[in-house]
C-alpha cells in the first residue's frame, strides 16, 4: 500500500503519518521506529516483530522513520523470515568463533537455501569437535540477548578500522566497494561486521532452532588463486519443530542418494580416468534405454522429427553462434591441421544447420526436431555430483522452429506434453519459474523486449501459474524453468522452454512467408528431462530405489526354493520374456530368506519364487518389494497381471 501522501500537522509541526497493511494510519509527531509502531499496535506484534519493510524495502526493526511511509511488520511467520534468521545466524557463528579463536579473520557469511556459512581464514583446521564449541557458543550468545545496532561509517574509518583488529579480508572488501557507497557495520556484544543488513533486534530474538552441519574449503572470493578458506556450513529455521523436520528430511535424503542406490543396484559407476562421466552397467542401461523409449514414443505422437548432428564443430562454427564468447570456457577443445574444433555443449546450433539444409517455407512451420544428443561440458572437479552434475550427458533436446504468431499455440502444446510425461514418471507438483534477461547475454533489449513478451503471453495462455526468476535466462533468450517436487519435498529444474530470436539471425535461418519475402523463424529450444542422467538421478531418489514396474531395469526374478525347480524357474523365465518382461533367474544354492533379501537390497519390484509344489502345479508365488506376504497364482494369470502392470504408459 502507498504511504499517505496528505501532511498531517499539529502545533504547526509536521507530523510522520505510517500506512499499515489493514488500511489504517497511524500519526506520530517526529521520527518513529517500526519497533515502536509494532508495540503501539499490540505487544504481541511487537514481540513477534523481527525486521519490517518500509515501502517495500526491508529494514531493521530501529531504523529512523523521519517521512510518511507505508509499513510492513516482518515476523518469523513472514515470508522474508528465514533470510533474516540465517544471516543473523551466520553472525553469530563469527562471533563465536571470534570469541573462541581470536586470532582468525572472518570473511563472508551469507544466507543460503535451507541455512548459512561463513568463510575462515584460520591457520588450523576446524574440527568436529570444534563444531561441537561452536555451537554451544552460539546459545550463549543467544542467551546473552544481545542487542544488535547498526552504523553508517565513512570508507576510511571502515577500512582504519577492521585493518587495525587484523580482519584483512573485511578491508579488502570495503576497498572494491564503489566509492558512493555506503558502508553499513553491525555491532552484537563485542563483535563488529561489515554488512548492508537487515538484522534482527537482537541476538535473543534468534531462537535456538538452528544447528552447524559440515566444514569445507572455500577459495576466498571463489577464486583458486586465492587463498583457500574454512566454510562452515549450517542451517537454521523459525522453530525446533521445522529444523527437526529439515534434518529428517537430510535423512532421508541420505538414505535415497542416487550414488549409494546405484551401486546397491549396480546400475552404473564412475572413476578418476573419466571423471564425471558415468560407466553404465547392464541394468542401468536398460533403465535408460527403457526411459529413452518412452521419451520417443511420446515425441513421435507430438509430431516431432528425431535427427542427429555432429560431435565436434570448428570453433569459428562456435564464435558464429555466441556460444564461443559466453560459453567457451566450459567446452572441450582439440587441435587438428592448424583447427581449433570443440565438442558440442549444446544440440541447438546443429539444428539450425539442418534446418538451413533446404529452403522452407511458413507452410513448413512450425517444425519439430528432436536429438537425444550427446554432449560434454567442462565442470570444475569440486562441482561433480554423480549423475545430477556430470561432465557427459545426453539432452532430451528439441528445436521448434515457428513463426511469431505460433509461439503462443506452441508453447500451449509443449506445456501439455511435459506435463503428461511428468505425471507418467511420478511427478505431479510441478512449479514453474519466468527467467529473463541475464547480465551477459547477446542480442539487442529490443530483441530481448519481444522474446520476454512473446513467452510471457504463451505461459499466461496456458492459465498455470509461475513465479519470476530475475537475470537467469540463457544467454540468447528467456527461459521458462519447470521445477519438479520430489517425495521428500525437494526441488528439481529439470524441464525448460526458450524463446530464441538471436540465434535464427546470427546463423541465418529463413523462411519464405505467404509475401514471397524471406523471414526469420523464431527458434524455441525446449526439454523436458533435461538430460537423462541427471533426471535418473532424480527418479532414483524420488522413488527411493523403488521404481515402478514399467521402469524397473529387472522386473522380475524368478529363484527356486529347491534346486528341483531350477527346470521350472527357467521355463517361467522363458514365458515371461515372450510376454516382454525383464527377467532374471536366481538357482544358486541358497536359502530362500537370503535371496529374498538381497534382491529386495537391490530394489528388484517382483520376486517370484517356485519350489516343487509351485512345479507340479504349475504356479508361482509372487513376493513385491517391501511387503512380508506372498501371493500365489497360476503361472500364466500371473504374467497376464505383471505384463498390464509393466506395460509402459501410453503404449
Amino acid at each position: 500500500m502507498a504511504a499517505v501522501s496528505g501532511l498531517f500537522t499539529q502545533n504547526g509541526l509536521k507530523m510522520v503519518a505510517i500506512s499499515l497493511p489493514d488500511g489504517t494510519v497511524r500519526q506520530y509527531d517526529a521520527a518513529v521506529t517500526a519497533e515502536q509502531v509494532a508495540n503501539d499496535i499490540g505487544p504481541g506484534l511487537g514481540k513477534a516483530a523481527i525486521a519490517v519493510r518500509i515501502d517495500g524495502a526491508l529494514a531493521d526493526l530501529r531504523q529512523p522513520i523521519e517521512a510518511d511511509a507505508a509499513l510492513e511488520i516482518v515476523t518469523r511467520q513472514s515470508d522474508e523470515a528465514l533470510e533474516i534468521l540465517r544471516h543473523d545466524c551466520a553472525h553469530v557463528l563469527a562471533e563465536a568463533a571470534k570469541e573462541l579463536w581470536p586470532d582468525l579473520q572472518v570473511t563472508i557469511g551469507p544466507a543460503i537455501e535451507d541455512g548459512f556459512y561463513y568463510d575462515f581464514a584460520k591457520d588450523e583446521p576446524f574440527t568436529p569437535d570444534d563444531l561441537v564449541k561452536l555451537e554451544a557458543r552460539m546459545a550463549e550468545i543467544v542467551t546473552r540477548d544481545e542487542a544488535i545496532e547498526r552504523q553508517v561509517w565513512g570508507r576510511g574509518r571502515a577500512i582504519e578500522y577492521f585493518k587495525s583488529i587484523g580482519e584483512h579480508y573485511k578491508a579488502e572488501i570495503i576497498e572494491d566497494l564503489p566509492e558512493a557507497e555506503p558502508i553499513s557495520v553491525y555491532s552484537q556484544g563485542q563483535f563488529t561486521d561489515l554488512c548492508r543488513g537487515p538484522h534482527l533486534p537482537s541476538t535473543g530474538k534468534l531462537g535456538d532452532a538452528f544447528k552447524l552441519m559440515k566444514v569445507a574449503g572455500a577459495y576466498w572470493r571463489g577464486d583458486s588463486r586465492n587463498a583457500m578458506l574454512q566454510r562452515i556450513y549450517g542451517t537454521c529455521w523459525r522453530n525446533k519443530k521445522e529444523l527437526n523436520a529439515y534434518l529428517h528430511r537430510l535423512e532421508e535424503a541420505e538414505r535415497r542418494d542416487h550414488r549409494r542406490l546405484g551401486r546397491e543396484m549396480d546400475l552404473f559407476h564412475f572413476q578418476e580416468e573419466a571423471a564425471g562421466m558415468p560407466f553404465w552397467h547392464p541394468k542401468g542401461w536398460a533403465l535408460y534405454r527403457t526411459l529413452e523409449r518412452y521419451m520417443r514414443e511420446r515425441l513421435t505422437e507430438g509430431g516431432y522429427l528425431e535427427v542427429r548432428t555432429p560431435q565436434l564443430f570448428d570453433r569459428k562454427f562456435w564464435e558464429v553462434s555466441g556460444h564461443w564468447e559466453t560459453f567457451h570456457e566450459h567446452m572441450y577443445t582439440t587441435e587438428q591441421e592448424e583447427r581449433i574444433f570443440a565438442l558440442k555443449p549444446m544440440n541447438c546450433p546443429g539444428h539450425v544447420q539442418i534446418y538451413r539444409h533446404s529452403l522452407k517455407s511458413y507452410r513448413d512451420l512450425p517444425l519439430r526436431m528432436a536429438e537425444f544428443g550427446s554432449c560434454h561440458r567442462f565442470e570444475p572437479s569440486g562441482a561433480l555430483h554423480g549423475l545430477m552434475r556430470v561432465r557427459a550427458f545426453t539432452q532430451d533436446d528439441a528445436h521448434i522452429f515457428c513463426t511469431v504468431d505460433q509461439i503462443t499455440s506452441e508453447g500451449l502444446v509443449f506445456c501439455d506434453l511435459l506435463q503428461r510425461i511428468y505425471r507418467d514418471l511420478g511427478f505431479e507438483d510441478v512449479l514453474i519459474k519466468f527467467a529473463d534477461r541475464p547480465p551477459v547475454r547477446v542480442g539487442s533489449d529490443e530483441i530481448w523486449d519481444r522474446a520476454e513478451g512473446a513467452l510471457r503471453t504463451a505461459i499466461e495462455a496456458t492459465g498455470l501459474p509461475y513465479a519470476m526468476n530475475p537475470g537467469e535466462g540463457a544467454f540468447y533468450g528467456p527461459k521458462l524453468e519447470f521445477v519438479l517436487r520430489d517425495a521428500i519435498g525437494r526441488d528439481w529444474q529439470c524441464g525448460t522452454l526458450q524463446v530464441d530470436f538471436n540465434l535464427p539471425e546470427r546463423l541465418d535461418a529463413s523462411y519464405v512467408g505467404e509475401d514471397n519475402q524471406r523471414h526469420r523463424p523464431v527458434m524455441l529450444h525446449r526439454a523436458i528431462l533435461g538430460s537423462f542422467e541427471r533426471f535418473i538421478g532424480v527418479l532414483i531418489e524420488h522413488y527411493a530405489g523403488r521404481l515402478p514396474l514399467w521402469l524397473s531395469p529387472v522386473q522380475v526374478v524368478v529363484t527356486t526354493i529347491t534346486n528341483d525347480a531350477d527346470g521350472y524357474a527357467e521355463e517361467a523365465a522363458v514365458a515371461m520374456r515372450a510376454a516382454g518382461l525383464r527377467v532374471e533367474t536366481d538357482l544358486r544354492n541358497e536359502k530362500i530368506g537370503y535371496k529374498v533379501r538381497e534382491h529386495s537390497l537391490a530394489k528388484i519390484p517382483v520376486i517370484a519364487a517356485v519350489g516343487q509344489r509351485e512345479a507340479a502345479e504349475g504356479t508361482i508365488a509372487l513376493r513385491r518389494l517391501g511387503e512380508k506376504g506372498q501371493t500365489v497364482l497360476a503361472l500364466m494369470d500371473a504374467i497376464a497381471a505383471l505384463s498390464k502392470e509393466g506395460a509402459m504408459p501410453g503404449v
